[in-house]
């Protein structure tokens, strides 16, 4: 019998002290490669997997001691996947609450409205908190990857929060899909009559009113401009189209013979819309597209200070454009 409780005493004061070991390894500060040092628990990733990607990144924590410490804090099926920073003087226990409650650090990217995917595709590549998969890869391929036909115009403009370190074809697929989603909800509240054949019509148009103005007051106007234009048959005229048609060749001057010379985006040679969108609109422009205003507008030139002069004949035009682009009285 006292054999037996010098036994269990001797358990008892082993797993006191193991106990009282662990509680002072979870408390003392964890060695750093550096301060602040970032890592990435990736999704689905095991208790063993996340220490495994910890260790890599620059902490050095013992794996056996975060397992037991996890299990006993419950959080060894609990850690949550996404980027995390952790600073000198962080301890194991602070390190098993960070994960547990998932307190990710964020990278942060603003994709402009009126940009078109070039431009967008040079940002995202210099965008340090992003995975750069797509890197060297042709427009042709990432459009099979996104399952589009085209990557023009289908990504919506926003401020975009991701985990560092996420693929940028990840950031892309949430663009892709917030764009679909405001496509869908503007064109199930267009205005009837409009002379689209499909949302994509609608979307083409949207990015024409994009990049012909930047002011929210005229945009309805401009959208009309161009719906009557399309109703009455006539040449939409637009040089942004022309613009986009010359690619990198356009050198910030356009000419006579550029607006002459004949491309699939050529409205000035060409009827009707162009054949895919020509930058990423915004909310402001899909709605104006769908819903512009009700007057029978068919010209418009700018005035100078960022608005626009509207006319309904070319009579009403002719005099605007002395005035404001010649310096007519």
């Amino acid at each position: 019998m006292r054999i037996l409780l010098k036994s269990f005493l001797a358990v008892v004061l082993l797993l006191s002290a193991l106990g009282a070991g662990l509680w002072w390894w979870s408390n003392q500060p964890l060695p750093l490669r550096n301060s602040p040092l970032d890592f990435r628990v990736t999704a689905g990733s095991s208790l063993r997997a996340a220490v495994s990607q910890m260790r890599e990144a620059g902490i050095d924590v013992e794996p056996t001691l975060l397992g037991i410490l996890a299990r006993l804090a419950r959080a060894d099926t609990a850690i949550k996947a996404g980027s995390y920073s952790v600073k000198e003087g962080i301890t194991p226990a602070q390190l098993i609450a960070k994960l547990l409650k998932g307190k990710v650090t964020q990278g942060e990217l603003t994709l402009v409205e009126g940009w078109n995917f070039r431009q967008w595709r040079a940002r995202m590549d210099a965008h340090p908190d992003l995975l750069h998969d797509t890197q060297g890869w042709s427009e042709a391929k990432i459009s099979e990857q996104l399952g589009v036909a085209s990557l023009e115009g289908r990504f919506f403009p926003d401020t975009y929060l991701f985990d560092k370190q996420s693929s940028d074809l990840e950031l892309l697929a949430r663009a892709k899909r917030a764009m679909q989603r405001k496509l869908e909800a503007e064109w199930a509240q267009r205005a009837d009559g409009l002379p689209y054949k499909s949302p994509e019509d609608a979307l083409v148009m949207a990015s024409i009113v994009e990049k012909e103005t930047g002011k929210q007051a005229d945009r309805e106007l401009v959208a009309a401009v161009f719906v009557n234009r399309l109703r009455r048959g006539m040449l939409l005229q637009t040089d942004p189209t022309v613009i986009y048609g010359l690619g990198e060749s356009f050198d910030g001057n356009l000419r006579k013979r550029d607006l002459q010379t004949d491309t699939p985006y050529n409205t000035y040679t060409r009827a009707g819309l162009p054949p895919t969108p020509i930058a990423m609109p915004g909310q402001a422009s899909l709605r104006a597209a769908l819903n512009p205003a009700r007057t029978d507008v068919l010209y418009f030139v700018a005035r100078g200070d960022g608005s626009s002069q509207f006319s309904r004949t070319l009579d009403e035009h002719n005099q605007a454009v002395n005035r404001y682009q010649r310096g007519g009285k």
